[in-house]
């Protein structure tokens, strides 16, 4: 089949373009390319006949309907989306266009050529989203996030990523457009653009930097594999009940300060510092606004429906990751010129002009 991905040149999209054309699945990528997006990502695929790449934005309706006309895909998953919370806090403007009004533009041009298609059976538009939606958990390990959690973003970056869920289940009740969902818990391994908390610290480590930790680092979050994530969203794009929603996650909850600490000891191993451990550099600094307590997914409905499980334990992940970055300094190297990285956000509140 052929599957249009959006955002296919960032951190989970790639991974979704890389794993489908290694299926035999025909892929066209339509990225804008903005600062996050990479089409090293996207290097191991690149040559193959499978691929296709179309520079356009999610906010273009024209260049969408474009894309349709001349790609005519099975399958659209639709991954485009502004995505770091800091950023959202400094600069909200940006998440609402891409994340609301992109969508937007997406479901109506993939209704428009549904609709001129005659409608047909396979056609599929799967809306990858967050768990950031649900807002925030207790701390009791038997409270975990279900498909039937009430929404209560907490953050300009959730609240755009709820609406935009809101859409995709609208047009599927009002319009009958063939819609699957899944939420997500956090993300992490190859190809992670370095201004999330992983790649952070594996980079600060290796040039001897502060880990940055906000607050105390009891924060809680469930970790996934971004490679186990790309391998359930092509389960749920092809077999996911139409108009139902799937939570995605790694049953790998870890606090900041657990998860950090397990990377130290994995970099103490692999790639000994001069003297002490890499932990010596974990500094604690001033908590995000708004930062969330915990995050937990219960991922029972993909489980028992569509067979799914993640396929690594967090350390299995992590050192998979970190050996990773060691390998690929070409790719890393070159990013952390751009625009942001390596600098706190998160900390502007000023209104936006």
């Amino acid at each position: 089949m052929k599957i249009l991905v959006t955002g296919g040149a960032g951190f989970i999209g790639s991974a979704v373009v890389r794993l489908a054309v290694s299926r035999g699945h025909a892929v066209v990528n339509l990225d804008a390319l903005t600062y996050a997006a990479c089409l090293a990502n996207v290097t191991p695929v690149a040559d193959n006949p499978l691929y296709a790449f179309e520079q356009a934005d999610i906010r273009d309706r024209p260049a969408l309907d474009s894309v349709f006309d001349a790609h005519q895909p099975d399958i659209v998953m639709h991954l485009a989306a502004e995505s770091h919370v800091d950023r959202s806090i400094d600069g909200p403007r940006d998440f609402i266009e891409t994340n609301i009004s992109g969508t937007f533009n997406m479901l109506e041009a993939a209704r428009k050529y549904w609709v001129e298609r005659g409608k047909p059976d396979a056609f599929r538009f799967h809306h990858i989203s967050t768990d950031e939606v649900f807002g925030s958990l207790p701390a009791d390990p038997a409270m975990l996030f279900t498909e039937e959690t009430p929404y209560d973003p907490r953050s300009p970056y959730s609240a755009s990523k709820a609406s935009s869920d809101h859409l995709v289940r609208a047009w599927n009740e009002t319009y009958g457009l063939p819609v699957v969902l899944s939420n997500c818990s956090n993300n992490y391994g190859p190809y992670h653009f370095p201004e999330k908390l992983i790649p952070v610290v594996i980079l600060n480590a290796l040039a001897g930097k502060p880990l940055p930790i906000y607050g105390d680092g009891s924060n809680v979050r469930d970790w996934l594999y971004v490679e186990d994530h790309a391998d359930a969203l092509l389960l749920v794009a092809q077999k996911g009940q139409i108009g139902r929603s799937y939570n995605i996650g790694g049953e790998n909850e870890r606090t900041n300060l657990e998860l950090v600490r397990t990377i130290c000891q994995i970099l103490d191993r692999l790639h000994p510092c001069t003297a002490g451990s890499y932990a010596d550099l974990i500094t604690f600094v001033t908590d995000r606004p708004g930062h969330d307590a915990r995050y937990a997914i219960d991922p029972s409905r993909i489980r028992e429906e569509l067979g799914w499980r993640p396929s690594v334990t967090v350390e299995e992940g992590l050192e998979r990751t970190v050996r990773w970055y060691l390998e690929n300094e070409d790719w890393w190297r070159q990013l952390l010129a751009r625009k942001g990285v390596g600098q706190r956000l998160g900390t502007d509140q000023k209104p936006a002009q």
